[in-house]
């Protein structure tokens, strides 16, 4: 049989019809649902940053005025006294508000675990603070630390006169009534976190280990604490991004106070710019706060990028 006599069929293949304008929507809703808050996320932190740090090496006054003027801005900034002192209470905020927050809402998280009875009153309780604003909350704690009307005056008034507790005008120890406040405002929040988190850890685990004998604080520090160690770093984070964006806490308390002793960057940025129109040098320190910031997301961002990858790798 010749090669000639085989013919080929051809094989047609029937075209995809188009799919609905409907279906073709809905599979686009997820993007257009999150474009406006992408879009404004851009904006925000990426044109507005970006603006900011043009206005900082400009010759801008009370208006932007956009010639460039070198980094002058910056050095002065750190030649003033304020600037300095303010910086100083950012860390010294920092650092106090985040560890004492993390220890007693761990605490209290650790506490509420052992399936106290009306567990559900005392997490209101400790959760209350959360759902005051900062202002509401310096102002009453500026009133329960001040000398004449707070909790020093109350006790003179039960005869306890030689009772003193005037922190809030003492320039040495201003800031540490604010630490005070700070931790009681969010360690509710904290004590939630590490509440979810302990309740997430395997019983089996727990179980495990009670047989072998080990004892409920060996248990907590080998293996509980250990098992929700992204949960502190998550704490630790979004408490740091709080401490340095500090302002309406400090403002309804101190505003800065006494003298500048309690000013932190953000009061300091606000002065510049809305009370004596120094926009220029209002927009370095704000670049300045950015950095604060950026030391502390980047090397977490790093982390867990980093984190990921080896999870993907190791499967």
């Amino acid at each position: 049989m010749s090669v000639e006599s085989f013919t080929l069929t051809e094989v047609k293949v029937a075209p995809t019809p188009p799919r609905p304008l409907r279906e073709r929507l809905s599979s686009f809703l997820p993007q257009l649902v999150l474009a406006p808050s992408l879009l404004a996320t851009f904006v925000y932190v990426f044109v507005f940053g970006a603006w900011t740090i043009w206005i900082s090496v400009s010759n801008s006054g009370d208006l932007p005025d956009y010639s460039f003027a070198g980094f002058h801005q910056y050095a002065d900034l750190w030649v003033n006294l304020r600037w300095r002192i303010a910086y100083t209470n950012l860390f010294l905020f920092s650092t106090l508000y985040v560890i004492g927050t993390m220890v007693i809402g761990l605490t209290l998280a650790i506490l509420i675990d052992q399936r106290v009875r009306a567990e559900a009153v005392f997490r209101t309780i400790y959760l209350y603070p959360l759902a005051i604003s900062f202002v509401v909350t310096g102002t009453v704690w500026r009133w329960l630390f001040n000398p004449t009307t707070g909790l020093e005056s109350m006790m003179h008034q039960l005869g306890w006169t030689s009772f003193k507790f005037d922190w809030i005008v003492q320039r040495e120890l201003a800031i540490y009534t604010v630490v005070l406040t700070a931790i009681w405002q969010a360690s509710g929040f904290v004590m939630a976190l590490f509440l979810a988190g302990l309740r997430s850890v395997d019983p089996d685990l727990i179980k495990a280990a009670q047989i072998d004998g080990a004892s409920m604080p060996r248990i907590y520090r080998r293996i509980i604490l250990p098992a929700i160690g992204p949960i502190f770093i998550a704490v630790l984070v979004v408490l740091l991004q709080s401490a340095i964006k500090t302002f309406d806490l400090v403002l309804a308390m101190t505003q800065g106070g006494p003298g500048i002793a309690t000013t932190v960057p953000s009061i300091y940025v606000y002065d510049l710019i809305f009370q004596r129109g120094q926009l220029a040098e209002g927009a370095a320190a704000a670049i300045m706060i950015l950095v604060a910031l950026a030391l502390f997301l980047v090397p977490y961002t790093i982390w867990t990028n980093l984190r990921q990858r080896r999870e993907a790798r190791d499967g």
